[in-house]
């Protein structure tokens, strides 16, 4: 037998897992629900130790060993053998969420159960175990013990505020329902000083081992049920005059009809489109890290294919395959499944951005905003009004043609009205000075508002025909929009604006082109072509020759890799599962039947060609579905009653861990990305505000790096020569290049425009004097005049007039103890309102005689005495009366 032994991060409670080794084929799995302290656990183990030795007292063959250490079980899988369980065994922490870690997977191990005595060999099973190992679980797979990472942080936030009386009836109905005994030990005895605890079940589109924890997600406790998901996780810490923010990027890919570029396109039967992938970004002020204190925000949108049944035939081995339309759909059925699953969990409105070529000399692109306007428009004809699908075309390769029109500043005004039209989410109500002296962009703000902060309402859904380049620069400017409201709605900065150049916007890029690369690998097989530094014609020279190598790399993947990572995607997904006597899965000629349910068996039940929505959606719109409180949502969750002294909800001893012994070098939140650190400039007396617009070649990355750095730095600089100043409030971009369409004449646009200066000695000169000489703005932060003005000269003169006359007094007051001679040093003429006026020491000014009797009026009406009215009372309120009434 295999024993799992699992533990909570203090190491006080444990759980014991016995797997049977004897079956050849099917999986047993023997969970005692009872939690072990330390000492139980380790009397449990010496015993199975002791029984388990070939003679008794002997101690040379030990009855058991360890086999393996690990962080946690991803699943269990079985191909035409036995199972395999699949551990983790080497992680990195990539994120901290109001003091929730989340965990990267970096290694994992898959051992084989069965015993080698009973195992039935199969010819292809080590095929199947390579096909398997294809999916790299060290790859962008992330999870975490204590935070859902499936679902957004709105959804999360908003079960927790459940109503109490709710969660009291849920809880009693799970302990009648469970078999568990040990949750209901001791609960009596505390009385009322439980706290409740909820968990939801996680969303199943973004977990990606849900078909592998199939086979025990009913027979184990659910502590042992990891959910992984797939695609981005990055955070970055941006402080405000020391004030630590944490700027946290995550991407949940689908695991419904996921795959690979050319061979996964538009969308399957169920309504799930291919690279779908949910963006969530998430604000919160590190300085307070519980979720019901702290201040939290977090915007979310969506990328994904055009939600039709189309595809490309790449067995012609062209770069651009022409785009087929597989199946006629006249009332459009698959885009009604996919923008019910977007109401149900986003609700209204949902927003189109579609960025697909419009113009074109032979139709390509176009085919598809054809079909998705035709699609959009049938279904918003049953829908209200209020809540119909908006669809905005904007064709951004002929745009970037242009050179009179700014692609990023088109972009710019497009983000501001989705921004609006959505809202954001955050969990606490505006500020006071938001409701006093609110801008006027927060007054035309959407979403949702509630007493305790406000919801996101509705989602951007940004789509071009890969979902990569075009797309990634998109969702950067409605990311940065919205990052400047949710900056606002916590109360760091005065105005909801965000320029390029500053330390705050660098460091979400880098965090939106980590994203984006990472995204692009998964999908397209290469990194960006395009990023948004091209689009601002600032990139450097070198850049274009980087754009075509991944091109290549993209085109490469594409024609020879993408088929065997598809079967991996496949079988790691269970989406083929091997049988005896069935083709295998490298013998089928597509994959097509797999994916599409409907192919191998007719649906019983039709769904409506006008009431195309999930039954119940409708009516609590804007809001999502999915986030209200009714008895269908009540049922994905489960509630726990726990005593307030429990470890298992104590956040401090989670996240600082006192019984573990830390190393500042290896703690996370000081070594993740710092904007004053890795953005800054480091020249002194610089501003150290993120929101101040920096010079181009200003960065704390250039300025710490060696001198080739610097000199590459410099040539960059002069090679965006043509780039414009930094933009103003109103104007916070400038002009772009093309995109995903890589034409020839597009490609000879960019490298004119980015060929570098000539480059000659004096420029050399230029910039070794540009190293050496440094202005007074650089080194002091402020340009020093020549020669200071009057009155700051008369100001100064007086300043150390009174600084001597004050020293003259206290010598003389040591000395000469004379009237006559004190009087002289005293009697100065004040400078300011003050009595006594000197560098040491201030008076407030006295209040006059009537001031104070209208003081004590005032204190005598309060306690009941009112004063008798005098002549010019009786005056005053004479002529009230006439001016009010007559």
């Amino acid at each position: 037998r295999y024993f799992l032994v699992g533990s909570n991060p203090a190491e006080t409670k444990y759980r014991v897992l016995k797997i049977d080794r004897t079956e050849p084929k099917d999986l047993v799995i023997i969970d005692d629900k009872h939690v072990y302290t330390q000492q139980e656990v380790r009397e449990l183990l010496g015993r199975l130790d002791l029984g388990n030795r070939t003679k008794i007292g002997q101690k040379g063959s030990s009855g058991l060993s360890r086999a393996v250490s690990a962080f946690g079980v991803v699943g269990f899988v079985r191909f035409l053998e036995g199972y395999y369980i699949v551990l983790i065994t080497k992680r990195r922490k990539m994120a901290d969420i109001g003091g929730h870690a989340i965990y990267k997977i970096e290694d994992t191990n898959m051992i084989y159960i069965p015993n080698d005595s009973v195992r039935v060999t199969h010819p292809d099973e080590a095929r199947y175990l390579r096909i398997f190992q294809n999916v790299d679980l060290s790859s962008n797979f992330y999870f975490s013990y204590s935070y859902d990472l499936s679902h957004s942080l709105q959804y999360n936030l908003t079960v927790l505020r459940m109503p109490l009386e709710t969660l009291k009836t849920e809880t009693n109905q799970t302990r009648q329902e469970s078999f568990d005994i040990f949750e209901d030990e001791g609960l009596a005895t505390q009385g009322g000083s439980g706290v409740f605890g909820i968990c939801s079940k996680p969303y199943e589109k973004y977990v990606w081992n849900g078909k592998l924890l199939e086979a025990v997600k009913n027979t184990v406790h659910r502590d042992w049920l990891l959910y992984v998901i797939h695609g981005f996780c990055g955070q970055s810490k941006l402080l405000i005059y020391g004030r630590p923010i944490y700027v946290t990027l995550i991407a949940r890919r689908s695991s419904k009809f996921a795959g690979t570029r050319f061979l996964k396109r538009g969308a399957n039967c169920e309504g799930d489109v291919a690279n779908e992938v949910e963006t969530e970004q998430i604000l919160y002020d590190a300085s307070v890290m519980s979720f019901s204190a702290g201040s939290y925000s977090s915007y979310v949108q969506v990328r994904g294919s055009v939600p039709l049944y189309w595809s490309q035939d790449i067995s012609t081995m062209m770069p651009k395959p022409p785009i087929t339309l597989d199946q006629a759909d006249p009332f459009a059925h698959v885009a009604a499944l996919h923008f019910d699953q977007m109401l149900q969990r986003f609700g209204s409105p949902i927003i189109i951005l579609n960025l697909v070529k419009e113009r074109e000399k032979r139709k390509h692109e176009r085919i598809l905003s054809e079909e998705l306007v035709a699609a959009v428009t049938y279904l918003n004809q049953f829908l209200p009004p209020e809540h119909g699908i908006i669809y905005i075309p904007w064709d951004m390769a002929k745009y970037t043609k242009s050179k009179l029109c700014n692609v990023l500043d088109r972009l710019n005004v497009i983000a501001e009205s989705v921004v609006k039209k959505t809202g954001f989410f955050v969990n606490r109500p505006d500020s006071y000075c938001s409701i006093l002296r609110p801008d006027e962009k927060w007054k035309e703000l959407g979403g949702y508002v509630v007493s305790t902060g406000r919801l996101q309402t509705g989602v951007l859904r940004t789509n071009c025909v890969d979902c990569l380049d075009r797309t990634n620069t998109a969702q950067f400017m409605v990311g940065k929009c919205a990052l400047a409201y949710q900056l606002y709605s916590l109360g760091l900065i005065d105005k909801p604006n965000l320029q390029f150049d500053t330390d705050a916007v660098r460091l979400f890029e880098e965090l939106y082109e980590d994203h984006g690369d990472t995204l692009s690998l998964q999908y397209g097989g290469s990194q960006l072509v395009h990023r948004v530094k091209t689009y601002r014609k600032i990139a450097p020279w070198t850049q274009h020759s980087k754009d075509i190598m991944q091109t290549l790399s993209r085109y490469y993947s594409n024609a020879f890799s993408d088929a065997d990572r598809q079967d991996s995607i496949n079988l790691f997904l269970g989406v083929y599962k091997p049988t005896e006597g069935k083709p295998h899965l490298w013998e089928l000629p597509t994959d097509f039947y797999l994916h599409h349910k409907n192919t191998l068996s007719l649906s019983q039940t039709r769904r409506s060609y006008t009431y195309w929505w999930t039954k119940g959606v409708l009516k609590h719109l804007p809001l999502p579905f999915d986030e209200v409180t009714c008895a269908e949502n009540r049922r994905k969750l489960t509630v726990k009653k726990f005593h307030k002294y429990e470890e298992e909800i104590d956040i401090h001893n989670e996240f600082f861990r006192p019984y573990e012994l830390s190393s500042f070098d290896e703690t996370f939140c000081l070594a993740m990305t710092n904007s004053t650190r890795d953005f800054m400039p480091k020249n002194v007396g610089i501003d150290p505000s993120p929101f101040t617009v920096r010079k181009p070649d200003e960065t704390g990355k250039s300025v710490l790096g060696n001198k080739s750095n610097r000199e590459e730095t410099v040539l960059q600089r002069k090679t965006a020569a043509s780039a414009p100043p930094p933009p103003s409030e109103e104007a916070v971009s400038s002009s772009s290049e093309d995109d995903s369409g890589t034409d020839k004449e597009d490609e000879g646009a960019v490298s004119q425009r980015s060929t570098p200066v000539k480059v000659t000695d004096t420029g050399d000169n230029t910039k070794i004097t540009e190293n050496v000489v440094q202005s007074t703005k650089d080194v002091y932060g402020v340009n020093l005049s020549d020669v200071p003005s009057e009155d700051d000269l008369a100001i100064y003169a007086r300043f150390v007039q009174l600084g001597q006359s004050q020293h003259k007094q206290d010598k003389s007051s040591q000395q000469f103890c004379s009237k006559h001679h004190l009087d002289k040093v005293i009697n100065l003429i004040p400078i300011s309102s003050f009595s006594q006026d000197n560098i040491y020491e201030v008076q407030p000014p006295r209040a006059d005689r009537k001031s104070i009797e209208i003081f004590h009026a005032h204190i005598q009406a309060g306690r009941g005495n009112m004063q008798p009215l005098g002549k010019d009372d009786f005056l005053m309120y004479r002529e009230y009366i006439r001016n009010r009434y007559m």
